[in-house]
């Protein structure tokens, strides 16, 4: 009969792969699995509409989240233009179901390929830009693709937008935020495995490797630009898959939403999260959805008190100061982001009482 191995006082591990293990004790592996159970049989029956509302959007911006990590956290390479390859994964999905009558799950992985294209089309400079340089042209990619999904009118019917279908698999009807619930954290569950994978591959190391010094990393052997293009395409996969699962889920399509705030939201969670952290993509997600929902509650009591409209002061303002104080707060006393305060916390756990 196998032992169960709690957290031991030091590190006995014998073997390489002891080291890859996701779960170094089985401790881990039954919260973990408590965990699930409870977010999948119990979250979904005890939560009122408007919070598990709130709930799937959290996991349509932390799958989304997961890749924009993978190129900035992982490889270096910062993107003002995730909002809008989230975009082409909605349209591209709204347009396979609704003029292509193409089936719900061939779109959602249809429609992250086509954008996973698109982002490595527009990948491409970072093989002579970084930095500044490289965030000013993915910058106007993110104003490219806005101009074409507002004006290719014959694809994307502009400003009129498109209606998607109502989703099905295996024939049972995918309406209402609990089916999409399910729906959604499966998605986010088998992203995230495979997103901690490509991280421990050789891949992932050689994202590392680029985003410590570019250089060392061609003196090395490692094809720079080729991971680079990949880096591009693995990130906009993701954003792509998110926006056809947001599309379905939103039932209509249009192009307000994907401008460049939502790219800078995409930022805000990544880096408070915590870059070069796939746990602390979720904890980004989580923080900024929470805190939109917070500051749209906030603007509107404001809104209704008749001190605010007398003096005429203007509350539009109010969630982009948020953001940005939010973002340089965590830069100035915890650049490693929720993650980083996660670790503190759980170690100060482990080592309880012992620690002061």
């Amino acid at each position: 009969m196998k032992r169960l191995h709690f957290h031991p006082c030091g590190n006995y591990k014998t073997a390489y792969e002891d080291e890859l293990t996701l779960f170094s004790t089985d401790f881990g592996r039954v919260c973990s699995l408590a965990g699930i159970a409870a977010l999948f049989l119990v979250l979904p029956f005890v939560s009122p509409s408007y919070l598990l509302y709130v709930i799937n959007m959290i996991g349509i911006y932390a799958i989304a989240a997961i890749g924009l990590n993978i190129l900035v956290g992982y490889t270096g390479m910062i993107s003002l233009g995730h909002g809008a390859f989230f975009g082409v994964g909605a349209y591209a999905a709204a347009v396979l179901a609704a003029t292509l009558n193409v089936p719900f799950p061939v779109v959602v992985p249809a429609a992250g390929l086509i954008t996973a294209g698109v982002g490595m089309i527009f990948g491409i400079p970072s093989g002579r830009l970084k930095g500044l340089y490289l965030t000013i042209a993915t910058l106007a990619g993110q104003f490219i693709i806005e101009y074409v999904l507002v004006h290719w009118t014959e694809v994307t019917r502009g400003t009129e937008g498109i209606t998607v279908p109502a989703a099905s698999l295996f024939g049972l009807s995918l309406q209402g935020d609990r089916p999409f619930f399910y729906v959604i954290f499966l998605c986010l569950a088998g992203m995230l495995w495979i997103a901690v994978n490509i991280v421990r591959t050789r891949y992932g190391r050689a994202f590392i490797a680029i985003r410590d010094n570019d250089r060392a990393a061609e003196g090395m052997g490692i094809p720079v630009f080729r991971y680079k293009i990949l880096s591009f395409g693995i990130s906009s996969f993701y954003a792509g898959l998110a926006g056809a699962i947001w599309a379905y889920y939103m039932v209509s399509v249009t192009t307000e939403p994907f401008n460049l705030s939502l790219s800078v939201e995409y930022i805000a969670m990544v880096i408070i999260g915590g870059l070069g952290s796939i746990a602390g993509s979720i904890y980004g997600a989580v923080f900024i959805t929470v805190l939109n929902e917070s500051l749209r509650w906030l603007t509107d009591l404001l809104m209704n008190m008749g001190f605010v409209t007398q003096s005429g002061l203007n509350m539009a303002p109010l969630r982009e100061f948020a953001f940005g104080l939010a973002i340089v707060l965590f830069i100035l006393f915890e650049p490693r982001g929720l993650a980083e305060i996660w670790r503190i916390i759980r170690s100060s756990f482990r080592l309880w009482p012992f620690s002061y």
